[in-house]
């Protein structure tokens, strides 16, 4: 398969090269230096649990105000991910700042933006094949059925919780069951304070005298741009550990029926840590006519569970009396691309929508190419500022 096959979700301030040597060594060692990389993630999702909580103090709420209409945090969600093109840092960040304060009401939507932000990577990616009719055609149709479904998804589901708040809920009594409504500490996962608490006290610590504001502030940009750093690297180092193994999924997986596409897909994700790059492997594939659309679908589905992981992982990372609302968002991430896919992939109606939306753009797009650059500008930039400008005179 051709380099340009597989589109990394990596920061443009991180250096490809940088991310190649650490990819560099035997596998043991590999495996040490992710071992590595996820304790740096779990210390800076305290970070900026720690830094949030020492800025906001008492008006974490007030900070975000702005958010509090819900299509606004949709399209917080959307937008941030969309520019550092990885859903798995956009909520694993979210979980941060839920610890710190954010109201798990806030979150919701940007958790749902985020799904949608995270499908311009195979988007893009399907553009490598715009001087070729047909085969460009097949690639973004299999690059924007993951748009079309998120969307839906939206459309569904953003409604009823605002009327219902029903993944909120669910999502807080699996919280308080996993650890515990009285003590709300993480009674099986108490070890993760003692190793994680040190360097976060030092770097607070270094900063003494300062005003809590700043050092809070310093402590959440440094803890964002750990993030950006350590998925980026994860990233690298799983790809070279497992992309072959990936690849061998993706061909004996994909083309065996929905449930097998489903399975695979949450699989490569958990093993690749990226949602954006599971989808972009099977974008060339549809290209070349290697898989179907309708075979393609179910497997972007499954990316979409798949990448729940590492908004969990993030979750361990929180102890004390805000641990449950991080397990708690980190779990209504869950629930909610679970339900996304029980719901819309198992009625048939709905079903066909995503396909029919993707076949149709696709059409378009390929008699006027202009328009597959159109597409992605105003999917992922235009209309969601135009809804926030909208949603925020309603509210007016």
């Amino acid at each position: 398969m051709s380099k340009e096959t597989v589109l990394t979700a990596t920061p443009t301030h991180v250096s490809d090269s940088h991310a190649a040597e650490l990819a560099h060594g035997p596998s043991w060692l590999k495996w040490l230096k992710i071992a590595g990389l996820v304790y740096l993630l779990l210390v800076s999702v305290s970070l900026i649990g720690g830094g949030f909580k020492l800025a906001a103090g008492e008006h974490a709420k007030e900070l975000f105000a702005f958010a509090s209409n819900p299509v606004a945090g949709l399209v917080v969600g959307t937008v941030a991910t969309a520019l550092i093109q990885s859903s798995s840092t956009v909520t694993s960040i979210i979980v941060g700042l839920v610890a710190g304060g954010l109201p798990v009401g806030i979150a919701i939507p940007m958790i749902m933006g985020a799904n949608i932000g995270t499908t311009i990577t195979n988007t893009i990616v399907s553009l490598g094949h715009v001087r070729r009719g047909d085969e460009f055609r097949r690639a973004f149709s299999a690059a924007t059925i993951h748009d079309f479904f998120n969307i839906m998804c939206v459309l569904i589901f953003l409604p009823l919780e605002i009327m219902f708040g029903f993944l909120e809920k669910a999502g807080g009594w699996l919280s308080t069951h996993l650890i515990g409504a009285e003590s709300m500490s993480m009674k099986g996962m108490n070890f993760i304070k003692p190793v994680v608490k040190p360097p976060v006290k030092l770097i607070e610590s270094t900063m003494n005298g300062l005003p809590d504001m700043l050092t809070g502030g310093v402590m959440i940009l440094l803890g964002v741009l750990t993030i950006f750093v350590v998925i980026t690297f994860i990233g690298k180092l799983l790809k070279s550990l497992m992309v072959g193994k990936a690849k061998d999924i993706l061909h004996s997986a994909v083309g065996r029926g929905p449930i097998s596409g489903i399975t695979s897909g949450t699989v490569v994700t958990v093993l690749v840590q990226s949602s954006s790059t599971t989808t972009s492997l099977v974008v060339p594939l549809a290209g070349s006519g290697v898989f179907s659309l309708r075979q393609v679908y179910p497997f972007t589905l499954g990316a979409n569970i798949g990448t729940c992981i590492t908004a969990l992982l993030a979750a361990t990372a929180i102890v004390g009396p805000s641990a449950v609302f991080a397990l708690q968002i980190a779990l209504v991430h869950l629930l909610y691309n679970v339900l996304g896919v029980l719901v819309i992939y198992s009625i048939p109606f709905l079903r066909e929508l995503p396909i029919k939306g993707a076949e149709k753009i696709a059409d378009v797009a390929v008699r006027n190419k202009l328009v597959a650059l159109g597409y992605i500008a105003g999917m992922f930039f235009v209309i969601p500022f135009v809804m926030i400008g909208i949603s925020n005179l309603i509210a007016a």
